[in-house]
């Protein structure tokens, strides 16, 4: 089937984030399925100004990203030994959007950190965050990229044909949810 929609969400807003490469490496192993890149430069969160001004479009643009996609594939830094605050925002954003764009929602979670344990303790808060939404979280395999300034090359690939199976087994997972 190749008419699915994968999102693919970030949690680092920098360019050359190793979580962006991992991202686009699951989304290249995911194919073939329209990619879009999830854009999480959203205000910062602010009851007070949700209630004076309502929900951005930028916000809406993302929930409705969410609720359009197949699937969702979810690659979180670690930072400080959770996920970044631009995911837990985003995170927190949509959940004050109307309808719920996450229920019933296939979503793979894997992370890439500079540590050896990969930002496993991310991905373990950020499947705790994503709980109270529904989704149809995937459990694994888990990728959690150890080390990962030294994991992609020149392409954006990975290297170790460890991590690119084990990846690769992940997004098989994730299609065959987005198919049900």
């Amino acid at each position: 089937m190749t008419d699915l929609t994968l999102l693919g969400i970030s949690g680092s807003l920098r360019r050359e984030a190793t979580n962006r490469k991992l991202m686009h490496e699951a989304a290249r192993l995911f194919a073939p399925a329209r990619f879009i890149v999830a854009d999480l430069n959203l205000p910062l969160y602010d009851g007070d100004n949700e209630q004076a001004e309502g929900i951005p479009a930028s916000v809406q643009a993302l929930a409705d990203q969410i609720a359009a996609a197949d699937a969702v594939v979810i690659s979180t830094p670690e930072y400080n030994k959770g996920p970044s605050g631009v995911l837990k925002n985003a995170l927190d954003w949509v959940s004050r959007t109307k309808g719920s764009p996450w229920a019933d929602k296939p979503v793979a979670v894997m992370s890439a950190a500079g540590g050896r344990a990969g930002g496993e303790r991310a991905q373990a808060t950020l499947r705790g965050f994503l709980v109270p939404f529904q989704p149809r979280l995937l459990s694994g395999p888990g990728v959690h990229l150890a080390d990962s300034s030294n994991q992609f090359d020149d392409q954006g690939h990975l290297i170790s044909d460890q991590y690119a199976a084990t990846l690769q087994r992940l997004m098989d997972k994730l299609r065959i949810e987005a198919q049900r």
